[in-house]
């Protein structure tokens, strides 16, 4: 692609400012003078194109072409994307399935090596990632590094399993993500000494200031469920070499809102210093992983991005290979349907009967352990609830806000595992998802085991989705992709998610995201209180309760 673009020049590695002229051929650009007549308008401001440093891209709820679609119109001209949830569900082919379609797009998406499928022993997925796998898919050029490292308790046992992942990709020379939610001490420094180079769960500042003493990166993580921002973000003033933006898991809705250009913004108004938040936002993820993206330099891709302001961020135009690919909050990407996408599943269990349901007791009341799920965090706290019993069944609270929890097993027909949660807030009704990290098996919670069969039930009828119902209404967003993803338009399907996260919410939860907290309560691997198919997951302990 060829062509120029006017505008106040912001180089960050000089730190400077200044009117410009950038001139591109083949998409590369082949020159950046100084201006020397101005216009008589303001000039808006070149500067690089964005990163998510860190992202699920399976979390959108779109196909990668979809993804890059929404994106863009943000100024995003790149992520480092982890094919872990897919990777849980069909293995090699879902990995194969994401890097193939995101090359139908002018987008500069970058995949990992998913280091830990499935991430537990605990739990059952529809797949298995061996080290050879792991190898295999680390030798190709489209994989850029070795996706989180999950199992932090297999890095400081030396499993050999695990040993042999880090190694392929340290003898290849990529990096290798980290996944350590709370690690501190001398266990932090061995999981980092091992060759781990970035974390993005840090949540408290403290834990990231360790850490970063140790050597590691630490990723800003501020997605749909996970805000870590307003903890972290002070790192940014003493530590601009070693922070990175990331959302982590971005739904459809959220990602028409904004991107890490929406971080940029709140950045700007706590004082930070312009060119160490662009360098988080644009250029260390750049240098961190060898990426193929322009970082607005002479020979460089012609990557970048026109910004009316530098405080807004409000961005008028995105190009990548010299190629405009957004102009004034609009997509210019021509994406076509990908028909191959239905074709990547795997879902092989029945409907449901409501007594699947069914806890029983002959006590008039019973105490029994709760997840105490968090706004905004991954994490949950552990708690003991005493719950009162009717006609022998135990239900929950709906009064003490203790309700029923189960995860289905997608892959198979085979006995549910049931449990008690806070804190979701539902007065009625019952709400379900396919996407429960990370192996994917079918999350519901609800008020009355009538409630939550029938949400489970839509959810099996399309082979995945997110799902609502009460006495009166029911509605689900088909994920016929994996159990995870829509082939269709990403605008449609952010306002088909728009539309199920209200109709939630009305059934009485208080939850900012209350489909994305749910994805994650059977999240084995983030502490303390969890549930996988097999059972209630003590995350501290790392075993079953």
């Amino acid at each position: 692609m060829n062509g120029s673009v006017r505008g106040n020049l912001v180089d960050v590695f000089q730190k400077k400012i200044h009117p410009a002229e950038i001139r591109f051929e083949n998409g590369k650009i082949t020159s950046i003078a100084p201006l020397v007549a101005f216009p008589s308008a303001p000039l808006a401001f070149i500067l690089p194109g964005f990163i998510d440093a860190h992202v699920h891209i399976e979390s959108s709820m779109l196909i990668p072409s979809e993804f890059a679609r929404l994106a863009v119109v943000h100024g995003t001209v790149a992520t480092v994307s982890d094919p872990h949830e897919i990777a849980n569900v069909c293995g090699m082919k879902g990995v194969e399935f994401m890097i193939e379609n995101g090359k139908t797009v002018p987008f500069k998406f970058n995949f990992g090596a998913p280091s830990c499928v499935p991430a537990t022993t605990f739990e059952t997925a529809g797949a298995a990632l061996g080290a050879d796998d792991v190898k295999a898919l680390l030798e190709k050029d489209e994989i850029k590094y070795l996706s989180e490292m999950m199992n932090f308790p297999g890095v400081l046992s030396s499993d050999v399993e695990v040993m042999k992942k880090i190694h392929s990709a340290l003898d290849l020379k990529k990096p290798v993500d980290g996944h350590a939610p709370g690690l501190r001490g001398e266990a932090a420094k061995k999981y980092i000494e091992a060759g781990i180079s970035t974390d993005h769960e840090c949540f408290a500042k403290e834990e990231a200031l360790e850490k970063l003493k140790y050597g590691m990166n630490i990723l800003i993580r501020e997605g749909s469920a996970a805000k870590n921002f307003d903890a972290l973000i002070d790192l940014l003033h003493d530590y601009p070499d070693r922070i990175m933006f990331c959302s982590d898991d971005k739904h459809p809705d959220s990602l028409v809102s904004g991107h890490i250009n929406q971080l940029c913004q709140r950045a700007v108004a706590k004082g930070i210093d312009l060119f160490k938040i662009l360098t988080a936002a644009c250029i260390n993820p750049v240098l961190h992983y060898q990426l193929n993206v322009g970082l607005l330099r002479e020979n460089d891709a012609a990557d970048f991005i026109v910004a009316r302001d530098l405080k807004n961020f409000e961005v008028l135009q995105t190009y990548i290979d010299g190629q405009l690919v957004a102009e004034n909050g609009k997509s210019l990407m021509d994406v076509k349907a990908d028909e191959s996408a239905l074709g990547v599943n795997n879902f092989h269990c029945h409907k449901k009967q409501v007594d699947n349901f069914e806890c029983t007791t002959k006590a008039a009341e019973t105490t029994v352990h709760i997840i105490e799920a968090l706004d905004g965090q991954l994490i949950t706290n552990k708690a003991v609830a005493t719950i009162k019993t009717k006609n022998g069944k135990i239900e929950g609270d709906r009064e003490a806000d203790v309700l029923k929890i189960v995860v289905v097993n997608r892959y198979a027909d085979a006995p549910m595992a049931k449990a008690y949660i806070k804190n979701f807030g539902l007065k009625r009704g019952a709400i379900a998802s396919s996407v429960a990290h990370d192996s994917h098996n079918i999350v519901a919670i609800g008020v009355d085991d009538k409630s939550l069969c029938r949400a489970v039930d839509l959810i099996i009828e399309k082979k995945g989705g997110i799902s609502c119902v009460d006495d009166h209404r029911e509605s689900i967003l088909s994920l016929p992709v994996g159990g995870l993803m829509s082939n269709e338009n990403g605008y449609e399907i952010a306002r088909a998610y728009t539309a199920i996260d209200a109709m939630a919410k009305n059934l009485g939860s208080t939850l900012s995201a209350p489909f994305m907290t749910l994805s994650f309560m059977a999240l084995l691997v983030i502490p303390h209180l969890k549930l996988s198919d097999k059972g209630l997951f003590d995350g501290d302990k790392f075993s079953l309760l």
